[in-house]
């Protein structure tokens, strides 16, 4: 059945979700052999993985904030892939303590993607990690950390630079109307989720670091 998603578009328009996920049990929150689902404001356990969920209150107001925490992070990286006709884009792939990986599904399958990883066009004034803490929040409801460089994916309309990261806050049940839900993934079910020909690249980086 249609419904809309609580959070308005970027032009203030309702967005209507022409087929709704279920979130699930919060037992299968604890599980780390689960995939879980959580949909707008549906309800949330306590803590995941030994982590509180709580919605993240000092959210960044501005490029300058972003940038700001994106300054705490540490860590070299190559030169980003350049392509010409294809804009800079950015996002991460959230992995958990218990070894699930946060994947997002694009309200009405947005592009094509039934789920996929946060990511988003680098905004004008923004750094591709900042960018990637942005797109996180916005598209999951999740506070993380980059921990490090993953890979330089392109794809149909950008070159996409990913980031591993892991989350310190949030409550993806806060996710914006790009977003009809957020899973947690046992990495062990990633291929399947993930299944756009545009993830595999992703998903190929993210087990060989895994492995490393």
């Amino acid at each position: 059945m249609k419904t809309h998603h609580p959070r308005k578009d970027h032009k203030g328009r309702l967005v209507p979700i022409d087929r709704p996920h279920q979130p699930s049990n919060l037992e299968t929150w604890s599980r780390a052999d689960q995939h879980a689902t959580v949909t707008p404001d549906s309800p949330m356990p306590a803590k995941v993985a030994g982590l509180s969920i709580a919605s993240w209150s000092h959210v960044p107001a501005n490029n300058a904030g972003w940038e700001e925490l994106a300054q705490l992070e540490a860590f070299d990286e190559p030169a980003r892939k350049v392509v010409h006709g294809k804009p800079p884009a950015s996002g991460a792939v959230v992995v958990e303590v218990d070894d699930r990986v946060w994947v997002v599904s694009p309200s009405n399958s947005f592009g094509g993607y039934s789920n996929t990883f946060p990511k988003g066009k680098v905004d004008a004034g923004l750094s591709p990690r900042a960018n990637a803490l942005k797109e996180c929040f916005e598209e999951s409801g999740l506070q993380v950390e980059l921990t490090g460089f993953l890979c330089d994916s392109e794809r149909s309309t950008s070159v996409t630079r990913y980031y591993l990261a892991r989350r310190v806050g949030g409550n993806p049940a806060d996710m914006g109307w790009e977003s009809q839900a957020v899973h947690l993934v046992p990495i062990s079910q990633l291929t399947k989720f993930a299944s756009h020909t545009n993830d595999q690249g992703i998903l190929e980086a993210l087990n060989t670091k895994l492995a490393g």
